[in-house]
């Protein structure tokens, strides 16, 4: 599906607030309001839109240590990687996961309250992956930038 520069402005928009209310988005950008909401659902139904979150603050949570963990697999192998994907995908302290280039297979964002529930998901998710060479932990100090929006601009 191609977006064009309203479907851009729509996006740009209910990336800042998605529950701005159908009236006052149309009026924004500069359409009737059935025909924004006839764009929003086709956003959605072609999943350019994929969902709508509340976004919370890990550190008012008790969610107070990020971690930055590289994880280098023992093998190239497809099944190795996907059976770690998957092990990865269950737990909850992992807030990201990517796949790099490098000298590393993995490199995940894990935020939890404190060292030792770290400790505790390297007991249960690290050491016991068998295919694991090596991982290293790198603790964020403080946020500098973060942002759930993509850039639009063209």
């Amino acid at each position: 599906m191609e977006i064009d520069n309203l479907d851009r402005k729509i996006l740009t928009i209910l990336q800042r607030n998605n529950r701005i209310a159908n009236i006052d988005l149309a009026e924004e950008v500069g359409l009737s309001p059935p025909a924004c909401h006839k764009r929003v659902k086709r956003l959605r139904d072609n999943n350019i839109i994929v969902g709508d979150v509340s976004l919370v603050n890990p550190e008012l949570t008790g969610n107070k240590l990020t971690l930055l963990v590289s994880v280098e697999m023992e093998r190239d192998r497809k099944e190795i990687y996907d059976d770690f994907k998957r092990s990865i995908s269950n737990a909850t302290e992992v807030r990201h996961c990517y796949q790099i280039t490098g000298s590393y297979d993995f490199m995940m964002i894990v935020i939890v309250p404190d060292i030792q529930a770290y400790e505790r998901f390297v007991d249960r998710v690290i050491h016991t992956d068998t295919n694991i060479r090596k991982f290293q932990t790198s603790v964020s100090l403080r946020t500098v930038k973060t942002t759930t929006q993509i850039n639009l601009d063209e």
